[in-house]
């Protein structure tokens, strides 16, 4: 319903005079540090624009703590932008509160730009005072729920230091651009444009509705479960599965081919060996309430507005609480391995971020990186100077020095000078090849002779890079856009036993992300743990911004 203005209000504006923002702008030069952040600016408007209206002077001193609102408006000079009577007008604030409807569904914090109170204010404005002050709320509002929507409601790196992506916030200034060219293109365009985040609202929206009906019904009173068992704990996981969606209308008291096949679509969308046995972790799964099925999906919905960016038509995907890293193509999974990421220890979780592959290396060697040296490496020289003996010591000029000239014990973690270096062979840590996307944090994906690992469902072991099960093929699969026969060029260079790098003539975005929910090439919702507990702070914090959910 359209929201107008009443009747005592509309007239025509005073019309300002070029010195009522030469005024402004002076008085703002000569407020003392600090002045107008701390509250001050409002009395300053007061006493240099005392010839405005007082619709123009309300607006100006409710603005002139917000340097980019109180600019928007100097150069409008003070003329309402929502509050006029004009049809340009009403079409802007139809647009802004249609949108600022929408942010339940978004799971977005309702109370920062409440519509339905700004709707209040608008009915119960007596005042042209009241007009000026409701100005400046409605051009809060659509920074904040702009800011939210499109780039998310809170700062990643605020939340966990593990969360080094950089989020691609748009200044106030272009926003408010942005909005008076194209009122309702800017707002239709502010939500992440890819089909995941669509799928996570509508999944959001079910939970919220299951939730409301009742939930899942009583959870499963048993540990663990194997096919052909019976009872009222057969009967709970039965019912629960088909609260869920796997199971239809069943009257089943026993564990058979329907229920096992039921489990194993429901350990395939949680990351679980699917067998069909209601194992401890599959029951444990099972039994996890749908609020905080709700709350991965809530989180999920934020992190895709931290990544609101172009990903790249091709660009691999490394999901750190999945344990895979993938190649897409066009939106498709073109290629896809198992990964071993950075373990539980809180110095050693592999950091999220993005970044450009330029090259792949062959024969590496092994740089030991600084934090293991420190952490790891230089207590047991220390302690035993022959330790570690496939190790050589490079000093500060690339040389290997002798490790009988070397007193380990005169060096501290802080003043540790020599490098740690492993040469290029079967052995090495990295395996026969690295994958490179050089960055600060010195992670990269690389091939490993340690493969038992990986027939593990939790694979959270390294010191932070990302391991590959299948490197050879993710190199054969990187290289079939620039080689005829990747495999012939990739064991070419291989076979050499020397160390030498591939290099890809077209970069590819990775994306080292952590989704303890998303969707599958179906579509269908997937949950994985949430390892590092990343997660559950993002959602604390959410709370604290008052998301709801």
């Amino acid at each position: 319903m359209p929201v107008t203005l009443p009747t005592c209000l509309r007239r025509s504006l005073f019309v300002a005079t070029g010195v009522a923002g030469l005024l402004l702008a002076g008085a703002a030069m000569a407020q003392p540090a600090g002045g107008i952040a701390s509250g001050g600016g409002a009395l300053l408007v007061k006493a240099a624009l005392p010839h405005l209206n007082g619709f123009r002077q309300a607006l100006a001193a409710a603005a002139a703590d917000d340097a980019p609102v109180a600019d928007f408006y100097r150069a409008r000079g003070y003329e309402a932008f929502w509050t006029a009577s004009d049809a340009a007008a009403e079409s802007r604030r139809a647009a802004l509160l249609t949108a600022l409807d929408t942010a339940q569904a978004h799971a977005l914090p309702v109370a920062r730009y409440d519509a339905a109170e700004l709707r209040r204010a608008f009915r119960g404005l007596r005042s042209e005072g009241d007009r000026g002050r409701l100005e400046v709320r409605l051009t809060r509002a659509l920074l904040d729920f702009a800011r939210d929507l499109q780039t998310g409601v809170v700062d990643p790196k605020k939340v966990d230091a593990g969360i080094v992506r950089e989020v691609p916030r748009r200044t106030p200034e272009s926003i408010l651009q942005g909005f008076v060219a194209d009122p309702a293109g800017f707002l239709h365009g502010l939500p992440p444009q890819n089909p995941e985040y669509a799928r996570l609202a509508k999944a959001r929206h079910r939970l919220m509705d299951q939730i409301a009906a009742g939930g899942w019904g009583d959870k499963v009173p048993a540990k663990a479960l194997k096919p052909g068992a019976t009872g009222a704990a057969v009967v709970a996981l039965r019912d629960r599965l088909a609260a869920m969606g796997y199971l239809g209308r069943s009257a089943t008291m026993a564990y058979g081919p329907e229920i096992q096949s039921a489990v194993r679509a429901f350990q395939f969308d949680h990351g679980l060996t699917a067998d069909g046995v209601a194992g401890e972790g599959t029951i444990s799964a099972i039994n996890t309430d749908p609020q905080d099925r709700l709350a991965a999906v809530t989180v999920a919905m934020e992190r895709e507005r931290w990544s609101n960016i172009d990903r790249g038509t091709r660009h691999i995907w490394v999901n750190l609480t999945d344990f895979t890293a993938k190649i897409i193509d066009d939106g498709k999974v073109t290629f896809s391995t198992r990964a071993v990421v950075g373990s539980t220890i809180p110095d050693k979780r592999t950091p999220e971020f993005s970044h450009l592959m330029t090259y792949m290396e062959l024969n590496p060697d092994w740089t030991v990186p600084p934090g293991i040296i420190r952490r790891d490496y230089l207590p047991k020289l220390q302690a035993n100077p022959g330790a570690l003996a496939h190790l050589q010591v490079v000093d500060s000029r690339g040389r290997v020095v002798p490790r009988g000239s070397v007193n380990f014990a005169a060096y501290s973690a802080k003043n540790f000078p020599f490098n740690l270096r492993q040469p290029p062979g079967a052995s090495n840590a990295l395996g026969r090849v690295k994958f490179m996307f050089p960055n600060p944090y010195s992670i990269y994906l690389h091939d490993t002779p340690d493969k038992h690992l990986f027939a593990r469902d939790t694979r959270a072991y390294s010191s932070g890079c990302v391991r590959l099960n299948d490197p050879f093929d993710f190199a054969y699969a990187l290289l079939a856009r620039q080689e005829a026969d990747p495999k012939s060029a990739f064991h070419k260079v291989l076979d050499t036993g020397r160390q030498e790098r591939i290099f890809l003539k077209q970069p590819v975005p990775v994306h080292l992300d952590y989704r303890t929910a998303f969707t599958d090439a179906r579509g269908r919702l997937q949950f994985r743990p949430d390892i590092y507990g990343r997660d559950a702070e993002i959602h604390d914090a959410l709370v604290k911004a008052g998301v709801d959910g």
